[in-house]
């Protein structure tokens, strides 16, 4: 199973699919997906590890808090990171330990502002996960 892609349709925006046999596989595939715009992802060391935990009312809420707050420690912590292990999640919540380095110049790729609602889905499949996002740069 793949891990994401990246789709084409719109041009002011980055849209991708993120795939898991899980919602552990989900949440750090798309986390993965959206560093890959964020930054050199293959460059960031990930010599420090940041506990992370979100919450929502459900999945696509959880989800959606999971992203949104990772592009905000991009702000706040002034953090990369390049490995997202999932320690639990379910439909009200995740708890992961990111793994990641502070922000330098020349790692910086695309300046992600935020997540937009256009054609944003989480959805249980045959093979697992599917997620859709798209993120307003």
């Amino acid at each position: 199973m793949e891990k994401y892609k990246f789709l084409d349709e719109i041009k002011s925006d980055v849209m991708f699919e993120a795939y898991g046999s899980n919602l552990k596989e989900l949440f750090a595939n798309a986390a993965e997906a959206m560093f890959t715009i964020i930054c050199k992802i293959d460059k960031v060391k990930g010599t420090e590890v940041k506990e992370f935990e979100v919450k929502g009312e459900n999945l696509r809420e959880t989800f959606w808090n999971w992203l949104s707050e990772l592009i905000a420690e991009v702000d706040i912590e002034e953090m990369f990171f390049s490995k997202f292990e999932i320690i639990e999640v379910d439909e009200t919540h995740v708890k992961a330990k990111l793994y990641g380095s502070s922000t330098e110049p020349g790692l910086g790729e695309t300046v992600v502002k935020s997540l937009t609602n256009h054609r944003f889905e989480v959805k249980k499949t045959d093979d697992g996960y599917k997620a859709i996002v798209s993120l307003d740069i």
